[in-house]
């Protein structure tokens, strides 16, 4: 056969690649296929497998064959791993099931893996927060199953795969770093990891997670918005179930109700709950649903402080959040009703002006009091102001939007809520032509929170998208309080020159037309009516 290919011009090295190839082929096939089985066979002809092949796995056309049998079995003898580990060439070709096997017994290699991806996570989470150009409420639109299909966390959970050593290093990471930086994106990692899991059916992991099934139950309401009776006793259940010796549990749960989707879902439904006791008019705390809503808010809020203290024990809510912050808040929005109600009946200014002066007063004392002593108090104050931000209520927001800044913990600060106000004021526009408002807005708000770097890229966001409204004076002064100084972050100096970019060219092209205009006037006036057309006809004379 060998004479007749040489007839044919076929080089041997040619030939005998070609049924090295193929062989490599057929011989992979059968590995996987002994993959597939069960039982110690199984082990057996892998680890014979693997005695017979591993001397060849630096000879890189037969390497493949090596991997494939180290990719199938279900333990590698650390001989061979620490081979693998000392060759970074060899390290980098092992699919991720042999890499697992390293990264159980070797937790610094493991995380400079996984600290790649935590570090891109969060990036664009910051991105999708502080993109000025962004005029959309797009952070909280996004459901939580299409958020796990996201590459980075799908890429995780491929990662961690079934091995459960690798999913509570995973957990310490998340931990660790959510103490150092208090970023709460490191929550919505810790639950969407989770959750992967689940949908995966990863039982050698979801099966011991303590925080699995209170974690499906929080997730399904989210998803679907509503939290109903049947589901808020499978939440309330759990939580009273954990007995003593198992506090730590409290660690996780309050992670995950820390992760700022599950906050906003929380918020939302209890504004929710607390229209309907409006409506209604009955008492806040006859609403079991509310007040574990309140009980989840107050755990999930508290979750950088107990992971801090490792004091794992549930904080009790202030009983008067009920008896007296909720009632001043339903006093608040009794008010937005009469102004609302106020304006469809028929004009009467004398009778306006009284029902605005009535329902425009500064907040009640209990309103303002706790808003700087529970972070509860201050998240439903933020939460109400947000639902003003969207119903329009320029009155209601100029109330107690001032108010904000004196969050407890600055909690009128954080991210989440910032980004989803911004959004909302974008759409109010047309009211930043009110020097009033603008007041409340900029003075009373925004700039007390300056020079946090957070606060200033919200602020841009919102100068980008509303500075035609605003006067030419307040416009100067916002422009000068934002400039930033040398030693802050290059995305911030970015952002501010664009900023004053695009008011330099709208300025510009305003004057173009007032120019413009100015040229046409002084021709009219030199020519008298030369602006008018003849008509057809009409003589020139």
């Amino acid at each position: 056969m060998l004479p007749l290919l040489d007839l044919h011009g076929t080089r041997r090295l040619d030939f005998h690649l070609s049924v090295m190839e193929e062989l490599r082929e057929k011989l992979i096939l059968k590995i996987k296929e002994i993959g597939t089985q069960d039982g110690r066979e199984k082990d057996k002809k892998l680890k014979e497998l693997l005695h017979k092949s591993f001397p060849v796995i630096k000879i890189k056309p037969l390497r493949p064959v090596v991997l494939e049998v180290l990719k199938n079995m279900t333990t590698i003898h650390d001989k061979f791993l620490k081979v693998i580990v000392n060759d970074k060439t060899l390290y980098d070709a092992c699919d991720t099931e042999v890499k697992q096997q390293i990264w159980k017994d070797n937790q610094t290699l493991f995380g400079d893996q996984v600290g790649p991806i935590f570090t891109t996570y969060i990036r664009l989470k910051e991105q999708q927060l502080f993109e000025y150009k962004n005029t959309a409420n797009s952070f909280f639109a996004t459901s939580p199953k299409l958020r796990r299909q996201g590459e980075l966390v799908q890429k995780l959970a491929h990662m961690v795969g079934r091995n459960l050593k690798l999913y509570d290093m995973t957990l310490q990471f998340l931990r660790t770093l959510f103490l150092r930086t208090k970023n709460v994106h490191y929550c919505s990692l810790r639950s969407e990891l989770l959750m992967v899991l689940h949908d995966l059916e990863i039982q050698e992991v979801i099966s011991v997670d303590p925080c699995h099934k209170f974690t499906w139950c929080l997730d399904a309401c989210i998803r679907e918005k509503n939290l109903d009776l049947k589901r808020s006793r499978e939440l309330q259940g759990f939580l009273d179930s954990i007995k003593s010796g198992q506090e730590k549990v409290l660690g996780d749960l309050s992670m995950i109700l820390c992760d700022p989707y599950a906050i906003n879902f929380l918020a939302t439904s209890a504004m929710k709950i607390l229209t309907t006791v409006m409506n209604n008019e009955i008492l806040p705390r006859e609403n079991p649903i509310l007040v574990l809503l309140l009980r989840m808010l107050s755990l999930g809020l508290s979750g950088w402080e107990m992971i801090n203290s490792q004091n794992f024990k549930e904080p009790k809510l202030d009983p008067q959040i009920v008896t007296k912050f909720i009632p001043s808040l339903l006093v608040l929005m009794v008010d937005d009703q009469m102004r609302n109600l106020n304006t469809k009946l028929p004009h009467d200014e004398r009778a306006q002006a009284i029902s605005v002066i009535e329902h425009s007063g500064p907040p009640p004392d209990a309103f303002q009091a706790y808003l700087g002593e529970s972070s509860v108090a201050a998240t439903l104050a933020m939460y109400y102001a947000l639902n003003l931000v969207r119903a329009k209520d320029k009155n209601g927001v100029m109330r107690v939007l001032g108010f904000l800044a004196t969050t407890y913990r600055y909690r009128g600060y954080d991210d989440p809520f910032l980004h989803t106000l911004i959004s909302g004021l974008i759409g109010m526009v047309d009211d930043f032509t009110s020097e009033d408002f603008s007041t409340v807005v900029f003075d009373e708000y925004l700039c007390v929170g300056l020079p946090q770097e957070n606060v200033t890229r919200h602020l841009i966001r919102l100068v980008y998208n509303v500075h035609h409204k605003l006067n030419s004076h307040r416009l100067e002064s916002i422009l000068k309080t934002l400039q930033p100084a040398s030693t802050q972050s290059e995305i911030l100096q970015e952002a501010y020159l664009s900023l004053d970019e695009k008011i330099s060219a709208v300025a510009m092209m305003e004057t173009m037309e007032s120019d413009a205009r100015q040229d046409m006037t002084a021709q009219d006036s030199v020519f008298p009516g030369s602006s008018t057309p003849l008509r057809v006809g009409q003589s020139l004379l």
